[in-house]
């Protein structure tokens, strides 16, 4: 009987947070299943600085991700709660805010855009006794020499994108290449690794160039990207300053007549931003809503019946890693990092890419990866993947991670 009346409190809890939610009422806690500790998100992400429009976009679907787990009655019964802080696209700032936010309760951390951020969050994780889900920074360093055991990667990694970029590089037309790359740790491994893969097909890359984050003119750097004379240009580049390169690209006449091949450079933000300019331009995508398998469509249509809109790129990554951290706290029955951490370690989960799995060595979440190419599509120009490459292609964990 005991077991019975405690079945029917958890049907009703969920019945009255869909309702509630629904309306835009606030839920009282006592309604929640057996008074359960709420999944406490510690939501840190760019609202000023250079990435402020990824940022925005990231914050768009952390709480979309929460409202719809609770509008089902919560994760494992228990309610999503999210506090969010403004890196400012710093380090500082942005392992500043994380320690707050963490010994504030609010210790699963998600959210930051650029390695830089995610590096100086992740080395701390311990001390906060906090879990970190990595949503868009791509450097290896995060899965290699400085992983860590409470830091998942959720989205590619600079090694995924190189991987599929050396099977990619063998069918690029082109035979010489240079180097734009944001003068960071993405950008610089990017670049290097694109200039290694590419030689290694016996093509040549004469000029690299990496620019200071918050660069405005790059006049100087398209002049001699234009003196160089090769055919394509490799471009690492992120946030205002992907969009004032590419706008300054076509003004001073690098583009059409120079090919851009973009990392993380046809982004749904940059396109949208620089009107036809990328249009033809082909690159990696992270994630789009034409994914095909069960999980990404009920994603999308809920997307699209709230927002009048399919996610972006930044959006599904995000959304994605903020299910693979409920699916850790479904996993280990508890919200304690350590114990969201130890039970996401190997496991097999289901998400918007398909059925992956986040690898025991690193905790690197293998998806698939995807080439795209910049089309108009029903009057806008989006992301249409042109090739799949599979998990299977990803190198094995560095030896460097020790967990």
């Amino acid at each position: 009987m005991h077991n019975r009346q405690q079945s029917i409190s958890r049907r009703a809890a969920t019945a009255v947070a869909a309702a509630l939610v629904a309306t835009g009422a606030a839920l009282p806690l006592a309604a929640w299943a057996q008074g359960k500790e709420p999944v406490k998100v510690g939501l840190v992400s760019s609202k000023s600085g250079v990435f402020a429009q990824q940022g925005e976009e990231v914050m768009r679907a952390v709480k979309f991700a929460a409202d719809e787990a609770n509008a089902k009655g919560g994760v494992d019964g228990r309610k999503v709660e999210v506090a969010e802080a403004d890196d400012e696209g710093t380090p500082d700032a942005g392992r500043r805010v994380a320690e707050k936010l963490a010994r504030d309760g609010n210790n699963l951390l998600i959210g930051s855009i650029p390695s830089s951020i995610s590096l100086a969050i992740a080395q701390n994780l311990d001390r906060w006794d906090a879990a970190y889900f990595v949503v868009a920074s791509k450097s290896d360093k995060l899965t290699g020499d400085t992983c860590k055991p409470r830091s998942f990667r959720t989205n590619h990694s600079d090694a995924m994108d190189i991987a599929m970029i050396n099977e990619w590089a063998k069918d690029l037309k082109e035979s010489t290449f240079a180097v734009l790359a944001a003068d960071y740790v993405w950008g610089r491994d990017s670049g290097e690794s694109f200039k290694k893969a590419v030689e290694a097909n016996g093509k040549k890359v004469p000029l690299s160039l990496y620019v200071p984050l918050g660069t405005k003119d790059f006049s100087p750097y398209i002049a001699q990207l234009k003196n160089s004379g090769v055919e394509a240009v490799w471009v690492a580049e992120t946030g205002r300053d992907a969009i004032a390169f590419v706008k300054q690209a076509e003004e001073f006449g690098l583009i059409p007549k120079t090919k851009l091949i973009g990392h993380a450079l046809i982004q749904n933000f940059m396109i949208n931003a620089t009107g036809k300019a990328l249009e033809g331009t082909p690159g990696n995508t992270a994630y789009t809503a034409t994914i095909d398998n069960p999980r990404n469509k009920a994603f999308v249509a809920a997307w699209k019946a709230k927002f009048n809109r399919v996610p972006t790129d930044n959006e599904g990554q995000a959304y994605n890693g903020m299910q693979v951290m409920f699916d850790g706290v479904k996993k280990a029955g508890s919200v304690k990092p350590a114990d969201v951490a130890k039970a996401l370690r190997g496991a097999q989960l289901d998400t918007v890419y398909g059925s992956v799995t986040m690898r025991a060595a690193d905790n690197q979440l293998l998806l698939p990866n995807y080439v795209a190419r910049a089309k108009t599509v029903d009057g806008a120009i989006v992301p249409v993947i042109e090739h799949v490459f599979p998990p299977s292609i990803i190198p094995a964990p560095s030896p460097a991670c020790k967990m």
